[in-house]
């Protein structure tokens, strides 16, 4: 369920603070370094920091299949600054 970001971190960090959200392990690291990475800084950007934050459902280490079919049934959820998606990754990235 989509929160807001300033009950986590407060006003002010989300106006003028930094957030770092590359995590440690595969379970909680960033998926991306796109869209200027996984570090945000209101401060140096002059923008504010997303105000949503959205959930997050990972399966690493926990399914891994060869051939088969997956079949999912999800209520994603629609808003401003939102951006539902459901992604199948592999658990080893040796591809890049």
């Amino acid at each position: 369920m989509p929160t807001m970001t300033a009950d986590a971190i407060g006003e002010d960090t989300v106006r003028n603070g930094k957030v770092d959200i590359w995590g440690g392990s595969p379970a909680d690291m960033c998926t991306g370094n796109a869209f200027y990475g996984c570090f945000r800084s209101a401060a140096d950007s002059g923008n504010v920091i997303n105000p949503i934050r959205s959930a997050r459902l990972r399966s690493t280490k926990a399914l891994n299949f060869q051939y088969g079919r997956v079949e999912i049934k999800a209520k994603l959820p629609k808003g401003d600054w939102l951006w539902p998606a459901i992604w199948m990754l592999p658990a080893n990235n040796e591809y890049g």
